[in-house]
């Protein structure tokens, strides 16, 4: 064999096998896009394009159907005069970007009335926890209460019947000593 045959067959075999990594690597290479979600349609005076222009429809405007024509249909926008449209381009629901705009904004709101909601929670527990404590207290002295009246009702006058006996034999026996020490002699007492 010749040098050069070697050459492009190596070469041959080569592009061979890079050519499946080529075919795999081109659709990464191009380029994508989207199709932009904004229509604007003409509002015109008759059903038909060769009636004048009256106003744009935009995506997201809302109107009411007056009347539909073959292939067009007659509308009142909002804050604008009537007219007539092609037919096939409204629908019964709001566009998605209008759909997603009103969920974001009812999401904000539900995100504020949780926050609302978890700092009143947070409150209320606090509140719970004061009063729960406040609550152990007055059990407490309510116990102490009760039980200082049953002994009250129950006659537990002993000690008050103690302190009025003391006091009596404390009377009786300085009564005693100042007799004694008051000097008079006894009298002896005639028996019979």
């Amino acid at each position: 064999m010749r040098p050069e045959r070697n050459t492009t067959r190596r070469s041959a075999l080569l592009a061979g096998s890079f050519l499946p990594l080529l075919l795999v690597a081109a659709p990464a290479l191009a380029e994508r896009a989207w199709v932009k979600d904004e229509l604007r349609l003409n509002l015109r005076t008759g059903p038909g394009v060769q009636y004048r222009i009256v106003g744009v429809l935009q995506t997201g405007d809302a109107v009411q159907i007056l009347s539909r024509g073959e292939g067009w249909t007659e509308v009142r926008p909002e804050n604008k005069e009537k007219g007539w449209i092609p037919e096939g381009y409204l629908q019964p629901t709001p566009p998605a970007r209008i759909a997603l705009a009103e969920r974001e904004a009812k999401s904000a709101d539900l995100e504020k009335r949780l926050a609302a909601l978890t700092e009143s929670e947070s409150r209320l527990r606090t509140a719970h926890e004061e009063i729960s404590s406040r609550d152990a207290e007055q059990q407490a002295e309510i116990t102490l209460l009760t039980r200082e009246n049953l002994e009250l009702r129950g006659g537990a006058r002993w000690p008050e019947w103690i302190t009025g006996a003391g006091i009596v034999l404390v009377g009786m026996a300085l009564g005693a000593i100042v007799a004694r020490s008051s000097g008079r002699r006894r009298q002896q007492r005639i028996k019979l």
